[in-house]
Protein backbone atom coordinates (compact mmCIF):
# COMPACT_ATOMS: atom_id res chain seq x y z
CA UNK A 1 0.00 0.00 0.00
CA UNK A 2 1.52 3.35 -1.04
CA UNK A 3 1.73 6.36 1.21
CA UNK A 4 -1.24 8.16 -0.36
CA UNK A 5 -3.57 5.17 0.09
CA UNK A 6 -2.37 4.63 3.67
CA UNK A 7 -3.01 8.25 4.51
CA UNK A 8 -6.46 8.04 2.94
CA UNK A 9 -7.25 4.91 4.99
CA UNK A 10 -6.15 6.53 8.25
CA UNK A 11 -8.21 9.66 7.53
CA UNK A 12 -11.23 7.49 6.72
CA UNK A 13 -10.86 5.51 9.96
CA UNK A 14 -10.60 8.71 11.99
CA UNK A 15 -13.63 10.20 10.22
CA UNK A 16 -15.76 7.08 10.73
CA UNK A 17 -14.66 6.80 14.38
CA UNK A 18 -15.61 10.43 14.99
CA UNK A 19 -19.01 9.93 13.36
CA UNK A 20 -19.68 6.82 15.45
CA UNK A 21 -18.60 8.57 18.62
CA UNK A 22 -20.74 11.60 17.79
CA UNK A 23 -23.71 9.25 17.27
CA UNK A 24 -23.09 7.68 20.68
CA UNK A 25 -22.99 11.12 22.30
CA UNK A 26 -26.24 12.17 20.61
CA UNK A 27 -28.36 9.03 20.76
CA UNK A 28 -27.07 6.91 23.64
CA UNK A 29 -25.58 9.15 26.30
CA UNK A 30 -28.18 11.92 25.90
CA UNK A 31 -26.04 14.71 27.26
CA UNK A 32 -27.28 18.28 27.59
CA UNK A 33 -27.49 19.93 24.12
CA UNK A 34 -24.77 22.49 24.97
CA UNK A 35 -22.41 19.76 26.14
CA UNK A 36 -23.25 17.60 23.11
CA UNK A 37 -22.43 20.39 20.66
CA UNK A 38 -19.23 21.27 22.51
CA UNK A 39 -17.98 17.68 22.30
CA UNK A 40 -18.96 17.36 18.64
CA UNK A 41 -16.95 20.52 17.87
CA UNK A 42 -13.95 19.10 19.76
CA UNK A 43 -14.23 15.77 17.88
CA UNK A 44 -14.31 17.31 14.44
CA UNK A 45 -11.82 20.13 14.95
CA UNK A 46 -9.36 17.91 16.85
CA UNK A 47 -10.00 14.47 15.32
CA UNK A 48 -7.43 12.33 17.15
CA UNK A 49 -6.89 14.44 20.25
CA UNK A 50 -10.66 14.98 20.56
CA UNK A 51 -11.29 11.23 20.55
CA UNK A 52 -8.74 10.70 23.33
CA UNK A 53 -10.10 13.64 25.32
CA UNK A 54 -13.61 12.25 25.11
CA UNK A 55 -12.56 8.79 26.29
CA UNK A 56 -10.80 10.37 29.28
CA UNK A 57 -13.15 13.27 30.06
CA UNK A 58 -16.47 12.85 28.32
CA UNK A 59 -17.84 9.43 29.23
CA UNK A 60 -20.73 9.33 31.67
CA UNK A 61 -20.29 7.72 35.06
CA UNK A 62 -22.09 4.53 35.93
CA UNK A 63 -24.13 5.45 38.99
CA UNK A 64 -25.39 2.13 40.26
CA UNK A 65 -24.18 1.20 43.76
CA UNK A 66 -21.42 3.79 43.75
CA UNK A 67 -21.94 4.73 47.40
CA UNK A 68 -23.21 2.14 49.86
CA UNK A 69 -23.13 1.99 53.63
CA UNK A 70 -25.31 -0.35 55.59
CA UNK A 71 -24.69 1.58 58.79
CA UNK A 72 -27.08 4.25 57.51
CA UNK A 73 -29.99 2.10 58.70
CA UNK A 74 -28.60 1.88 62.23
CA UNK A 75 -28.34 5.60 62.90
CA UNK A 76 -32.04 6.07 62.20
CA UNK A 77 -31.53 8.64 59.47
CA UNK A 78 -34.33 7.31 57.24
CA UNK A 79 -36.87 7.55 60.06
CA UNK A 80 -35.70 11.06 60.94
CA UNK A 81 -35.97 12.21 57.33
CA UNK A 82 -39.47 10.77 57.02
CA UNK A 83 -40.53 12.49 60.25
CA UNK A 84 -39.12 15.87 59.21
CA UNK A 85 -40.73 15.71 55.77
CA UNK A 86 -44.16 14.79 57.17
CA UNK A 87 -43.97 17.38 59.95
CA UNK A 88 -43.00 20.18 57.55
CA UNK A 89 -45.85 19.24 55.20
CA UNK A 90 -48.31 19.13 58.11
CA UNK A 91 -46.99 22.41 59.55
CA UNK A 92 -46.27 20.62 62.82
CA UNK A 93 -42.47 20.77 62.64
CA UNK A 94 -40.97 22.63 65.59
CA UNK A 95 -38.52 25.21 64.30
CA UNK A 96 -36.48 26.55 67.20
CA UNK A 97 -36.01 29.88 65.43
CA UNK A 98 -38.00 31.74 62.78
CA UNK A 99 -34.74 31.99 60.79
CA UNK A 100 -35.21 28.42 59.54
CA UNK A 101 -39.02 28.42 59.41
CA UNK A 102 -38.95 31.05 56.67
CA UNK A 103 -37.00 28.62 54.46
CA UNK A 104 -39.08 25.50 55.03
CA UNK A 105 -39.64 24.99 51.28
CA UNK A 106 -35.89 24.91 50.64
CA UNK A 107 -35.39 22.67 53.66
CA UNK A 108 -38.10 20.30 52.41
CA UNK A 109 -36.54 20.14 48.93
CA UNK A 110 -33.14 19.27 50.41
CA UNK A 111 -34.80 16.57 52.50
CA UNK A 112 -36.63 14.98 49.59
CA UNK A 113 -33.84 15.11 47.00
CA UNK A 114 -30.77 14.67 49.20
CA UNK A 115 -31.90 13.27 52.56
CA UNK A 116 -30.32 16.36 54.09
CA UNK A 117 -31.50 16.31 57.71
CA UNK A 118 -32.11 19.70 59.34
CA UNK A 119 -30.11 20.14 62.54
CA UNK A 120 -30.86 23.07 64.87
CA UNK A 121 -28.28 22.90 67.65
CA UNK A 122 -25.07 24.00 65.96
CA UNK A 123 -22.29 26.43 66.76
CA UNK A 124 -20.41 27.90 63.78
CA UNK A 125 -16.94 29.41 63.57
CA UNK A 126 -16.10 31.15 60.29
CA UNK A 127 -12.57 31.19 58.85
CA UNK A 128 -11.57 33.38 55.91
CA UNK A 129 -7.81 33.07 56.40
CA UNK A 130 -5.72 29.95 55.91
CA UNK A 131 -3.39 30.53 58.83
CA UNK A 132 -6.31 30.79 61.25
CA UNK A 133 -8.16 27.81 59.78
CA UNK A 134 -5.23 25.42 59.88
CA UNK A 135 -4.15 26.59 63.33
CA UNK A 136 -7.61 25.65 64.64
CA UNK A 137 -7.61 22.37 62.71
CA UNK A 138 -4.24 21.32 64.11
CA UNK A 139 -5.43 22.15 67.64
CA UNK A 140 -8.53 19.98 67.14
CA UNK A 141 -6.41 17.15 65.72
CA UNK A 142 -4.14 17.37 68.73
CA UNK A 143 -7.18 17.13 71.04
CA UNK A 144 -8.71 14.09 69.26
CA UNK A 145 -9.52 11.15 71.55
CA UNK A 146 -10.96 8.46 69.30
CA UNK A 147 -10.89 9.15 65.55
CA UNK A 148 -9.88 11.67 62.90
CA UNK A 149 -11.50 11.47 59.47
CA UNK A 150 -9.89 13.85 56.99
CA UNK A 151 -10.79 14.30 53.32
CA UNK A 152 -9.45 16.83 50.81
CA UNK A 153 -9.55 17.24 47.07
CA UNK A 154 -5.98 18.57 47.12
CA UNK A 155 -3.54 17.32 49.74
CA UNK A 156 0.01 18.43 49.01
CA UNK A 157 2.99 16.96 50.80
CA UNK A 158 4.61 20.38 51.20
CA UNK A 159 5.30 22.32 54.37
CA UNK A 160 1.66 22.50 55.50
CA UNK A 161 0.79 18.98 54.37
CA UNK A 162 3.87 17.52 56.07
CA UNK A 163 2.97 19.32 59.29
CA UNK A 164 -0.54 17.88 59.25
CA UNK A 165 0.67 14.36 58.43
CA UNK A 166 3.21 14.58 61.26
CA UNK A 167 0.42 15.45 63.71
CA UNK A 168 -1.82 12.70 62.33
CA UNK A 169 1.04 10.22 62.73
CA UNK A 170 1.51 11.32 66.33
CA UNK A 171 -2.19 10.73 67.05
CA UNK A 172 -2.12 7.33 65.31
CA UNK A 173 0.76 6.28 67.57
CA UNK A 174 -1.41 7.26 70.54
CA UNK A 175 -4.10 4.84 69.38
CA UNK A 176 -6.43 7.33 67.71
CA UNK A 177 -8.06 6.00 64.52
CA UNK A 178 -6.78 8.13 61.64
CA UNK A 179 -8.21 7.90 58.13
CA UNK A 180 -7.11 10.17 55.29
CA UNK A 181 -8.85 10.28 51.90
CA UNK A 182 -7.62 12.37 48.97
CA UNK A 183 -8.55 12.72 45.31
CA UNK A 184 -5.94 11.44 42.89
CA UNK A 185 -6.41 14.08 40.19
CA UNK A 186 -6.60 16.95 42.66
CA UNK A 187 -3.50 15.67 44.46
CA UNK A 188 -1.41 14.97 41.37
CA UNK A 189 2.11 13.88 42.25
CA UNK A 190 1.04 12.58 45.66
CA UNK A 191 1.10 8.83 46.29
CA UNK A 192 0.15 6.61 49.19
CA UNK A 193 3.88 6.02 49.77
CA UNK A 194 4.18 9.65 50.89
CA UNK A 195 2.08 8.70 53.92
CA UNK A 196 4.06 5.58 54.81
CA UNK A 197 5.05 6.83 58.26
CA UNK A 198 1.39 7.48 59.05
CA UNK A 199 0.42 4.03 57.75
CA UNK A 200 3.18 2.37 59.76
CA UNK A 201 1.80 4.10 62.85
CA UNK A 202 -1.61 2.53 62.24
CA UNK A 203 -3.26 5.22 60.13
CA UNK A 204 -5.15 4.40 56.93
CA UNK A 205 -4.95 6.23 53.61
CA UNK A 206 -7.21 5.82 50.57
CA UNK A 207 -7.37 7.42 47.11
CA UNK A 208 -10.59 8.40 45.36
CA UNK A 209 -10.92 7.06 41.78
CA UNK A 210 -7.25 6.08 41.34
CA UNK A 211 -5.76 5.53 37.88
CA UNK A 212 -5.68 2.06 36.37
CA UNK A 213 -2.25 2.81 34.89
CA UNK A 214 -0.07 5.93 35.11
CA UNK A 215 -1.76 8.76 33.18
CA UNK A 216 -4.69 6.48 32.27
CA UNK A 217 -7.85 7.08 34.26
CA UNK A 218 -11.21 6.60 32.50
CA UNK A 219 -12.93 8.31 35.45
CA UNK A 220 -10.58 11.28 35.64
CA UNK A 221 -13.39 13.69 34.77
CA UNK A 222 -15.34 12.78 37.91
CA UNK A 223 -13.48 14.09 40.91
CA UNK A 224 -14.20 14.20 44.62
CA UNK A 225 -14.00 17.92 45.28
CA UNK A 226 -15.19 17.65 48.90
CA UNK A 227 -13.22 18.97 51.87
CA UNK A 228 -14.35 17.44 55.15
CA UNK A 229 -12.75 16.79 58.52
CA UNK A 230 -14.61 15.04 61.33
CA UNK A 231 -12.99 14.65 64.73
CA UNK A 232 -14.47 12.29 67.34
CA UNK A 233 -17.89 12.72 65.71
CA UNK A 234 -18.21 16.07 67.49
CA UNK A 235 -16.27 18.64 65.46
CA UNK A 236 -16.50 19.10 61.70
CA UNK A 237 -14.79 21.28 59.10
CA UNK A 238 -16.31 22.11 55.70
CA UNK A 239 -15.50 24.73 53.07
CA UNK A 240 -13.10 25.75 50.34
CA UNK A 241 -9.58 25.38 51.77
CA UNK A 242 -7.50 22.43 50.57
CA UNK A 243 -4.16 21.40 52.09
CA UNK A 244 -1.15 23.11 50.51
CA UNK A 245 1.18 26.04 51.05
CA UNK A 246 -0.71 28.17 48.54
CA UNK A 247 -3.71 28.12 50.91
CA UNK A 248 -1.53 29.93 53.42
CA UNK A 249 -0.69 32.56 50.79
CA UNK A 250 2.85 31.27 50.32
CA UNK A 251 2.83 30.92 46.52
CA UNK A 252 3.80 34.00 44.49
CA UNK A 253 1.53 32.97 41.63
CA UNK A 254 -1.60 33.53 43.72
CA UNK A 255 -0.47 35.73 46.60
CA UNK A 256 -2.89 35.98 49.49
CA UNK A 257 -5.46 33.17 49.39
CA UNK A 258 -8.99 34.34 50.24
CA UNK A 259 -11.29 31.45 51.06
CA UNK A 260 -14.11 30.57 53.47
CA UNK A 261 -14.29 27.56 55.76
CA UNK A 262 -16.55 26.60 58.66
CA UNK A 263 -15.87 24.80 61.92
CA UNK A 264 -19.09 23.17 63.12
CA UNK A 265 -20.10 21.73 66.47
CA UNK A 266 -23.50 20.14 66.95
CA UNK A 267 -25.66 17.54 65.24
CA UNK A 268 -24.62 18.74 61.76
CA UNK A 269 -21.38 16.83 62.32
CA UNK A 270 -23.30 13.53 62.04
CA UNK A 271 -24.39 13.99 58.40
CA UNK A 272 -20.84 15.11 57.63
CA UNK A 273 -19.62 11.89 59.20
CA UNK A 274 -22.07 9.89 57.10
CA UNK A 275 -20.80 11.62 53.96
CA UNK A 276 -17.21 10.78 54.82
CA UNK A 277 -18.03 7.14 55.54
CA UNK A 278 -19.83 6.80 52.20
CA UNK A 279 -16.87 8.31 50.34
CA UNK A 280 -14.33 6.24 52.28
CA UNK A 281 -16.11 2.95 51.68
CA UNK A 282 -16.36 3.72 47.97
CA UNK A 283 -12.60 4.28 47.79
CA UNK A 284 -11.60 1.39 50.04
CA UNK A 285 -11.51 -2.19 48.76
CA UNK A 286 -10.56 -3.91 52.01
CA UNK A 287 -10.99 -1.47 54.91
CA UNK A 288 -14.68 -0.53 54.88
CA UNK A 289 -15.91 1.28 57.98
CA UNK A 290 -18.75 -0.48 59.78
CA UNK A 291 -21.27 1.26 61.98
CA UNK A 292 -20.19 1.93 65.56
CA UNK A 293 -21.76 4.19 68.19
CA UNK A 294 -18.54 6.14 68.72
CA UNK A 295 -18.77 7.57 65.20
CA UNK A 296 -22.14 9.14 66.13
CA UNK A 297 -21.88 10.13 69.80
CA UNK A 298 -24.71 11.82 71.64
CA UNK A 299 -24.22 15.57 71.29
CA UNK A 300 -25.30 18.17 73.79
CA UNK A 301 -26.67 21.35 72.29
CA UNK A 302 -23.80 23.58 71.18
CA UNK A 303 -25.70 26.50 69.69
CA UNK A 304 -28.82 27.56 67.86
CA UNK A 305 -27.74 27.62 64.22
CA UNK A 306 -29.90 25.57 61.81
CA UNK A 307 -27.90 23.74 59.14
CA UNK A 308 -28.39 21.21 56.36
CA UNK A 309 -25.40 19.39 54.88
CA UNK A 310 -26.18 18.93 51.19
CA UNK A 311 -24.06 16.84 48.83
CA UNK A 312 -24.27 16.28 45.09
CA UNK A 313 -22.39 14.52 42.33
CA UNK A 314 -22.64 12.73 39.00
CA UNK A 315 -24.21 9.80 40.86
CA UNK A 316 -27.20 11.98 41.79
CA UNK A 317 -30.61 11.93 40.17
CA UNK A 318 -30.99 15.66 40.90
CA UNK A 319 -28.46 18.47 40.84
CA UNK A 320 -29.05 19.05 44.54
CA UNK A 321 -26.63 21.85 45.32
CA UNK A 322 -27.43 23.75 42.13
CA UNK A 323 -31.16 23.42 42.78
CA UNK A 324 -30.66 24.64 46.35
CA UNK A 325 -28.68 27.60 45.00
CA UNK A 326 -31.55 28.43 42.64
CA UNK A 327 -34.18 28.15 45.37
CA UNK A 328 -32.11 30.34 47.69
CA UNK A 329 -31.69 32.99 44.99
CA UNK A 330 -35.41 32.86 44.21
CA UNK A 331 -36.29 33.56 47.85
CA UNK A 332 -34.20 36.73 48.13
CA UNK A 333 -36.11 39.92 48.88
CA UNK A 334 -33.33 42.47 49.36
CA UNK A 335 -29.91 41.32 48.24
CA UNK A 336 -27.87 38.40 46.91
CA UNK A 337 -24.11 38.22 47.48
CA UNK A 338 -22.19 35.61 45.49
CA UNK A 339 -18.49 34.83 45.77
CA UNK A 340 -17.01 32.23 43.46
CA UNK A 341 -13.67 31.67 41.70
CA UNK A 342 -15.46 30.29 38.64
CA UNK A 343 -18.75 31.65 37.29
CA UNK A 344 -19.77 29.48 34.34
CA UNK A 345 -23.46 28.90 35.03
CA UNK A 346 -25.98 27.01 32.99
CA UNK A 347 -29.04 28.73 31.54
CA UNK A 348 -31.19 28.06 34.61
CA UNK A 349 -28.71 29.77 36.94
CA UNK A 350 -28.22 32.71 34.59
CA UNK A 351 -31.98 33.15 34.30
CA UNK A 352 -32.42 33.04 38.10
CA UNK A 353 -29.78 35.72 38.66
CA UNK A 354 -31.03 37.82 35.75
CA UNK A 355 -34.63 37.67 37.04
CA UNK A 356 -33.46 38.70 40.51
CA UNK A 357 -31.64 41.69 39.01
CA UNK A 358 -34.61 42.76 36.93
CA UNK A 359 -36.85 42.42 39.99
CA UNK A 360 -34.90 45.08 41.84
CA UNK A 361 -32.85 42.74 44.03
CA UNK A 362 -29.35 44.02 44.83
CA UNK A 363 -27.21 41.33 43.17
CA UNK A 364 -23.45 41.47 43.70
CA UNK A 365 -21.01 38.90 42.32
CA UNK A 366 -17.33 38.75 43.23
CA UNK A 367 -14.72 36.86 41.18
CA UNK A 368 -10.88 36.74 41.24
CA UNK A 369 -8.64 39.13 39.34
CA UNK A 370 -6.32 36.33 38.25
CA UNK A 371 -6.86 32.88 36.77
CA UNK A 372 -5.75 29.51 38.01
CA UNK A 373 -7.32 28.06 34.84
CA UNK A 374 -7.08 30.41 31.85
CA UNK A 375 -10.10 29.26 29.81
CA UNK A 376 -12.26 29.15 32.94
CA UNK A 377 -11.26 32.69 33.85
CA UNK A 378 -12.21 34.20 30.50
CA UNK A 379 -15.47 32.25 30.37
CA UNK A 380 -16.24 33.62 33.84
CA UNK A 381 -15.50 37.16 32.64
CA UNK A 382 -17.89 36.66 29.75
CA UNK A 383 -20.79 35.50 31.92
CA UNK A 384 -20.49 38.20 34.57
CA UNK A 385 -20.20 40.80 31.82
CA UNK A 386 -23.51 39.64 30.43
CA UNK A 387 -25.21 40.20 33.81
CA UNK A 388 -24.10 43.85 33.96
CA UNK A 389 -26.88 44.78 31.54
CA UNK A 390 -29.45 43.26 33.89
CA UNK A 391 -28.19 45.40 36.76
CA UNK A 392 -25.82 43.10 38.62
CA UNK A 393 -22.81 44.68 40.29
CA UNK A 394 -19.58 42.80 39.56
CA UNK A 395 -16.49 43.01 41.75
CA UNK A 396 -12.98 41.85 40.82
CA UNK A 397 -11.08 40.83 43.96
CA UNK A 398 -7.59 42.39 43.90
CA UNK A 399 -5.99 41.22 47.15
CA UNK A 400 -4.72 37.85 45.92
CA UNK A 401 -6.78 34.90 44.76
CA UNK A 402 -10.48 34.51 45.63
CA UNK A 403 -11.46 30.84 46.08
CA UNK A 404 -14.56 31.25 48.25
CA UNK A 405 -17.78 29.43 47.31
CA UNK A 406 -20.45 31.41 49.14
CA UNK A 407 -23.94 32.81 48.65
CA UNK A 408 -25.72 35.02 51.19
CA UNK A 409 -29.24 36.45 50.91
CA UNK A 410 -30.94 39.14 52.98
CA UNK A 411 -28.87 38.55 56.15
CA UNK A 412 -31.13 35.51 56.64
CA UNK A 413 -29.67 32.45 54.90
CA UNK A 414 -26.36 31.47 53.37
CA UNK A 415 -24.33 28.60 52.01
CA UNK A 416 -20.63 27.80 52.21
CA UNK A 417 -18.97 24.72 50.80
CA UNK A 418 -17.06 23.25 47.91
CA UNK A 419 -19.39 23.78 44.94
CA UNK A 420 -18.40 26.43 42.42
CA UNK A 421 -20.92 27.98 40.06
CA UNK A 422 -20.00 26.03 36.96
CA UNK A 423 -20.89 22.95 34.94
CA UNK A 424 -18.22 20.89 36.66
CA UNK A 425 -19.52 21.46 40.17
CA UNK A 426 -23.14 21.10 39.10
CA UNK A 427 -22.74 17.90 37.08
CA UNK A 428 -19.31 16.26 37.30
CA UNK A 429 -17.71 16.76 40.70
CA UNK A 430 -18.70 15.27 44.04
CA UNK A 431 -19.43 18.32 46.20
CA UNK A 432 -20.73 19.19 49.67
CA UNK A 433 -22.16 22.45 51.07
CA UNK A 434 -23.54 23.64 54.36
CA UNK A 435 -26.85 25.53 54.01
CA UNK A 436 -27.26 27.85 56.98
CA UNK A 437 -30.56 29.31 58.18
CA UNK A 438 -29.43 31.81 60.79
CA UNK A 439 -29.48 35.60 60.72
CA UNK A 440 -26.38 36.27 62.81
CA UNK A 441 -24.16 33.82 60.92
CA UNK A 442 -25.43 35.00 57.53
CA UNK A 443 -24.86 38.61 58.56
CA UNK A 444 -21.25 37.80 59.50
CA UNK A 445 -20.70 36.23 56.09
CA UNK A 446 -22.25 39.28 54.40
CA UNK A 447 -19.91 41.54 56.35
CA UNK A 448 -16.93 39.55 55.07
CA UNK A 449 -18.20 40.06 51.52
CA UNK A 450 -18.54 43.81 52.10
CA UNK A 451 -15.00 44.00 53.51
CA UNK A 452 -13.77 42.20 50.39
CA UNK A 453 -15.53 44.84 48.28
CA UNK A 454 -13.08 47.38 49.68
CA UNK A 455 -10.27 45.23 48.26
CA UNK A 456 -11.93 44.91 44.86
CA UNK A 457 -12.43 46.85 41.66
CA UNK A 458 -15.99 47.22 40.43
CA UNK A 459 -16.43 46.13 36.82
CA UNK A 460 -18.69 48.76 35.26
CA UNK A 461 -20.51 48.52 31.97
CA UNK A 462 -18.15 51.14 30.53
CA UNK A 463 -15.04 49.16 31.54
CA UNK A 464 -16.49 45.97 30.14
CA UNK A 465 -17.52 47.57 26.85
CA UNK A 466 -14.01 48.99 26.39
CA UNK A 467 -12.19 45.67 26.78
CA UNK A 468 -9.73 44.85 24.02
CA UNK A 469 -10.42 42.73 20.96
CA UNK A 470 -7.99 40.15 22.30
CA UNK A 471 -10.03 39.76 25.50
CA UNK A 472 -13.26 39.55 23.47
CA UNK A 473 -11.75 36.75 21.39
CA UNK A 474 -10.57 34.90 24.53
CA UNK A 475 -14.06 35.20 25.97
CA UNK A 476 -15.72 33.89 22.83
CA UNK A 477 -13.48 30.83 22.58
CA UNK A 478 -13.70 30.08 26.30
CA UNK A 479 -17.46 30.47 26.38
CA UNK A 480 -17.81 28.08 23.45
CA UNK A 481 -15.86 25.48 25.46
CA UNK A 482 -17.55 26.29 28.80
CA UNK A 483 -19.86 23.21 28.87
CA UNK A 484 -16.82 20.93 29.02
CA UNK A 485 -14.40 23.04 31.07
Amino acid sequence: MDTANLTSLIVSIILVSNILLAAIIIFLERKEPTSTWAWILVLFFLPVAGFILYILLGRQLRKKHLFRWEGRKKIGIDQLIEYQMEAIQDNTFEFRLDDAAHFKELIFMNLTTNHAVLTQDNAVTIFNDGEEKFKALLEDIESAKHHIHIQYYIFRVDRLGTKIVKELTKKAKQGVQVRLLYDEMGSRGVHVKHFQELIDAGGEVEVFFPSILPLINPRMNYRNHRKLVIIDGRVGYIGGFNVGDEYLGLKKKFGYWRDTHLRLEGSSVHPMQTRFLLDWNQASNTKDIQYADHYFPAITRKGEVSIQIVSSGPDSEWEQIKNAYLKLIGMAQKYIYIQTPYFIPDDSFMDAVRIACLSGIDVRIMIPNKPDHMFVYWATYSYVGQLLKAGARIYIYENGFLHTKMIVIDDEASTVGTANIDFRSFKLNFEVNAFIYHRETSHKLAELFEKDMLLSTELTQELYDNRSRTIKMKESISRLLSPIL
